[in-house]
């Protein structure tokens, strides 16, 4: 094994950082690398020689590039493959967690709940992958990885290879996939298993976790796969009595010998988990005295929706995409925007857990500068913003970003509460200041849980070389750690800059000025607002002259444009004219660095921005536009897996396309990334929507409690418990449902009260409907349905179809979805391919195939 650790060193040293070796399987050995372009770590997996002997090098290189395609929250992304010295490779991300089977190992049983959301997951990713032609052919615990308690379906890179190869495998002897989780047809070596193969091997899997061993074992390889083939599957209540017969059943379906008894797609399984999750979950909370949902009291006003033409508001569903219900729709209607000031607030910070801090997660608050001092203030903002960047690239650490910490710049706030607010066992706080004609920079480390400081150090900034400061800092605030916890902290090489402290000092003075604008925008003062903006882009400009081989002002630049822009969005030309010059100092970046991931995602955002307010007349042309956009931040993304901000663009961009699995993928790679970010409140409620339009109900009570945790001002968390009542997630309580109708009148704007009242009733008719009292339904449904010039795109019909559909009024339901597409044609198609929930009981009727023309 140190002879091909030596040989990927040698082969791959100019991309990756090979440390060591991490495992073993039986089909691939797991090296731990360093990306050295991408700054991250990597799981680099060699396949065993018997494989490449069977697979070739070009059918393992041709097939496993189908692999990398596969995009979904549930399935590990692959990122390279390749051959290097003999040796066929490929490159997946190294997952901070768990496998599945290593949680077994330490717990022999899952909790009810845990085991089928966990399947579930993983059944989502698999069924994604099956639509899409690929069979996995080895699911275990093994390959089900846990981050962050979700599952990952790992090594899909070589199932697509191996099951192009099964022939020739079975005939050298290698059996693909492994004993205690094989299906019947799988371990006889039929070449035509299909996805109804991975049902088994993960009703196998689920069998485990609920009773701690798999269905079938024995004392060799033979004697196992014969039980597969021949004996009944033992009863799981027998062993679990907790285990309900609805769950046993579903296993025992799972795993009928016969491919054509068991679920004929994976995504029969993964609905049927889903739907059996919120009962297991509810005698879970039940047994635990957990409250239900609360009513968030309405503080102060609404966040601000932007408003943006009727190609937003009406949202595009071509050829292929999915459709999409109206609380989706209105989750779409805010893109949001990476600005300075973050939408989090310290009031937010309120019911957070306040125990069991890690002294590994770090905040570093913004450093004070000397009272009356603009010099000293935009020094200590670079300085700690200098700080987070280098320790975020410790992997050791979990470093809070930037939009995490502003909230609590200048506030009296206990130490304590901050750390608990951010769940950082660790603050790093500091001063800069004059004394006797030096400038002091002192730094110190408090412990989260008590406030207390534990370790201190300072230094003189060297005269006039902010650079060697913000290096120093950076090595002092590392040695202090070090001691803290005990271990090795090495900062990385310091990633190219800028050597020239004017250039330098000039970016962190723009980003000063930029701050203020942006507060000065939000109260409303426009003058301030642009005074401060245009100081802001004569500093970058500088800043530019003084150093032309730093990108970073340019894209200091490019972002400013940005904003002024997203400002500008009721005014499109002058908006347009913004987003032209953002582009052009974009451009002028590409030509420093043409594949820098922040230029990608500015320029990508530009576009967007421009597809959105219609500024591209020809229709052609504004495809090309939204294509062009959509493929900048994709591109940003593969440059930098972190890059938080194209993430959550790519949120809402893929509501274009009508598909929840990618908006909901997108948003929460954006929230994994940074959960801080500006517009954390829009992508939070993403996560949501795209959740209840999917029907995965659990995940969609998730985000709904995380997004009330975290902004319980924001009419969104109101809507979303609203919402939430016309699900089996949640008992239909009327009373709750008119309360919570009640604030999210309160809170919407004068301009959109009429139509969010109404469409708040439609949503207490469906409560009312699932509760059983259908008069009253009917009796809501009808008042709420409002003026047509106040709808004319018939959405609130639409909603209530959905209520007619609860109500078994079928012919009501069709009637009203048949005005709402007479409104809509160009949603008729996404009705007739894939449909919603909400409608689902409709599907089988002549009338419904008869209005979305299919014959399904």
């Amino acid at each position: 094994m140190a002879d091909v650790l030596e040989q990927l060193r040698a082969a791959l040293g100019d991309r990756y950082d090979v440390e060591r070796l991490v495992g073993e399987g039986g089909m691939a050995t797991v090296f731990l690398a360093q990306d050295r372009r991408h700054d991250r770590r990597v799981a680099v997996k060699t396949l065993r020689p018997e494989l490449v002997a069977s697979i070739g090098a070009d059918r393992f290189l041709r097939e496993i590039r189908v692999a990398a395609r596969l995009q979904h929250p549930n399935v590990l992304a692959l990122y390279d493959s390749g051959q290097a010295g003999g040796i066929l490779y490929y490159v997946m991300p190294f997952v901070e967690g768990e496998s599945l089977r290593h949680r077994l190992s330490r717990e022999l049983q899952l909790p009810l709940y845990d085991a089928v959301r966990i399947t579930r997951e993983a059944a989502e990713g698999l069924a994604y992958a099956h639509e899409r032609g690929v069979v996995h052919r080895d699911i275990k615990p093994e390959n089900i990885l846990l981050q962050n308690g979700h599952a990952l379906v790992a090594d899909f890179g070589i199932a697509r290879a191996v099951d192009a190869a099964g022939e020739k495998l079975t005939q050298s002897g290698m059996a693909v996939g492994t004993p205690h989780y094989m299906s019947p047809e799988q371990a006889l070596g039929a070449d035509h298993a299909d996805g109804r193969s991975d049902v088994y091997s993960l009703g196998c899997v689920l069998y485990e976790l609920l009773v701690g061993q798999p269905p079938f074992d024995g004392p060799n390889t033979r004697a196992i796969m014969a039980r597969h083939q021949m004996e009944q599957v033992p009863g799981l209540r027998i062993v679990r009595q907790s285990i309900s017969e609805e769950i046993e059943d579903v296993v025992f379906q799972a795993l009928e010998k016969t491919p054509a008894d068991r679920f004929q797609k994976m995504s029969e399984l993964a609905e049927i988990l889903c739907d059996l999750e919120p009962t297991v979950a509810t005698r879970r909370t039940t047994s635990r005295g957990v409250p239900a949902v609360q009513r968030a009291t309405p503080r102060g006003t609404r966040a601000t929706i932007i408003s943006t033409p009727s190609r937003v508001a009406a949202l595009k569903l071509g050829r292929g995409a999915r459709f999409w219900s109206l609380a989706g729709l209105a989750a779409a209607l805010a893109i949001g925007m990476a600005v300075w000031r973050p939408w989090i607030t310290p009031g937010s910070a309120s019911g957070l857990d306040t125990g069991g801090l890690d002294p590994r997660r770090i905040a570093v608050l913004y450093f004070g500068g000397e009272p009356g001092s603009d010099s000293l203030g935009y020094l200590a903002d670079g300085l700690t913003e200098g700080l987070i960047g280098e320790l975020k690239q410790v992997q050791s650490l979990d470093v809070v970003s930037k939009g995490g910490v502003a909230p609590f710049r200048g506030q009296s706030i206990p130490r304590d509460s901050i750390a608990r607010a951010l769940r950082a066992g660790t603050l790093v706080i500091g001063n800069v200041e004059r004394e006797a004609g030096k400038v002091l920079v002192t730094v110190r480390l408090v412990d989260g849980a008590s406030g207390a400081d534990f370790e201190r150090a300072g230094f003189e900034l060297p005269a006039g070389d902010p650079l060697a400061a913000q290096r120093a800092l950076a090595e002092k605030a590392t040695g202090l750690i070090r001691e803290r916890l005990g271990e090795e902290v090495r900062l990385r090489e310091q990633r190219e800059g800028t050597r020239n402290p004017e250039a330098w000092a000039a970016v962190q003075q723009a980003n000063r000025h930029g701050k203020t604008g942006d507060a000065a925008a939000e109260s409303g003062d426009s003058v301030a607002r642009d005074r401060e903006f245009a100081a802001a882009d004569s500093l970058f400009a500088r800043a530019e002259r003084q150093d032309q081989a730093w990108i970073e002002p340019l894209l200091g630049r490019a972002a400013l444009a940005y904003r002024r822009s997203r400002l500008a969005g009721d005014q499109p030309l002058e908006a347009g004219r913004w987003i032209q010059q953002g582009v052009g100092h974009v451009e002028r970046a590409f030509a420093l660095d043409g594949e820098n991931p922040e230029a990608l995602e500015l320029r990508g955002n530009l576009r967007y921005w421009r597809w959105l307010l219609s500024l591209e007349a020809d229709p052609t042309a504004a495809r090309a536009l939204l294509a062009a956009a959509k493929a900048d931040l994709e591109a940003a993304v593969r440059e930098d897996p972190a890059q938080a901000g194209a993430w959550a663009t790519l949120s809402h961009l893929y509501y274009q396309d009508g598909n929840a699995v990618d908006v909901k993928l997108a948003a929460r790679r954006a929230y994994e990334a940074d959960a801080y970010l500006s517009n954390a409140n829009v992508v939070l409620s993403r996560l949501f929507y795209s959740s209840y339009d999917l029907g995965q109900f659990p995940d969609a009570v998730h985000w709904c409690a995380e997004g009330q945790r975290r902004f319980p001002q924001d009419s969104r968390f109101v809507e979303c418990q609203l919402y939430l009542l016309t699900t089996k997630a949640r008992e239909p309580d009327v009373a709750l449902a008119w309360r919570l109708a009640d604030s999210l009148v309160a809170l919407a704007p004068r301009s959109e009260r009429e139509f969010q009242r109404h469409n708040a009733h439609m949503m207490i008719a469906a409560t009312l409907a699932r509760a059983g009292l259908g008069d009253s339904a009917r009796r809501v449904a009808v008042a709420a349905r409002g003026r047509p010039e106040m709808d004319p795109t018939r959405d609130l019909l639409y909603a209530e179809a959905f209520v007619r559909t609860l109500l078994g009024d079928t012919a009501s339901a069709i009637s009203a979805l048949r005005t709402y597409l007479a409104a809509n044609p160009q949603k008729r198609t996404a009705f007739a391919e894939e449909g919603s929930w909400w409608f689902r009981p409709l599907e089988g009727t002549a009338a419904y195939r008869e209005l979305v023309g299919t014959g399904r």
